[in-house]
């Protein structure tokens, strides 16, 4: 099975670590030996957030590249470690967004960057013939690095942003793959989140996922990522880093399942 797999930021931390600090060690190896299991069975496609690291500040486009850099050599010498003998690979990528995408024009919040949707990650067909070969690509960091292109020319300008969970739906949509994996730092997708009636969510469909309203700077991305792409025919779940072979096996985590087609 072909599956992306998408790091959230809190994947790579322990509890009680800040974000934008360095990437520990241990956390690396948490990282490849939650997944190595999987990578012995399937083809894998990992992206990942764009910290905790420590990097001179940057435009935002260049900052994601560094950070593609920076965490993708780091993954890629843990998953060595962990898969020896395994063809492994960090790919730097770009996602393409509209100049004209709503984003650019609706107030974003104070210290926060505009957030357009990916249209399309232009190093798909590169990342897909490597996984025919039965490599494991590490790509997509950040959401990908965003640009625009001219009309006149098609040349391409960074922006500020691209939601990552979004891009790892886009990338599984071009790779074709089977399965999105979104994982984080909780076991489930949780209704009523922080009240006395909270409830882990099971499995859902992208209409109740979209129903719940849930927090666009945490669980909201993660779960519209993932009703996009079941909408297109896949399958998707979201859970806790440490239990990713058991979400893939359906004993853990939160399945997001098709509607039910209106009769």
């Amino acid at each position: 099975m072909r599956i992306v797999v998408c790091l959230g930021g809190n994947a790579l931390l322990r509890p009680g670590e800040r974000r934008g600090g360095r990437l520990q060690d241990g956390n690396l190896e948490r990282v490849a030996t939650a997944l190595a299991p999987l990578a012995h069975e399937h083809e894998l496609a990992i992206t990942h957030g764009n910290g905790p690291r420590s990097l001179a500040p940057a435009p935002p486009d260049v900052g994601c590249a560094e950070a593609q850099g920076v965490i993708g050599t780091l993954l890629v010498r843990a998953l060595r470690d962990a898969l020896p003998g395994r063809r492994i690979v960090s790919l730097l990528t770009h996602t393409l967004v509209r100049a004209d995408d709503p984003a650019f024009t609706r107030p974003a919040g104070r210290g926060r960057l505009p957030v357009p949707d990916p249209e399309v990650v232009l190093e798909a067909d590169t990342v897909r013939e490597l996984l025919d070969l039965g490599t494991l690509v590490l790509c997509g960091g950040g959401g990908g690095i965003p640009v625009v292109a001219a009309r006149s020319n098609g040349a391409l300008r960074g922006v500020a942003a691209v939601d990552k969970d979004l891009t790892a739906a886009r990338l599984a949509q071009d790779v074709k793959a089977d399965f999105l994996l979104i994982l984080t730092d909780v076991p489930n997708v949780h209704d009523g989140h922080g009240t006395p009636h909270q409830r882990p969510v099971l499995d859902a469909t992208p209409s109740e996922l979209r129903a719940a309203h849930y927090a666009e700077d945490s669980m909201g991305p993660k779960a519209e990522a993932a009703a996009r792409f079941v909408e297109h025919g896949g399958l998707a779940a979201i859970g806790a880093l440490d239990a990713a072979y058991d979400i893939v096996h359906g004993r853990s985590g939160t399945l997001v399942r098709p509607d039910l087609p209106v009769a």
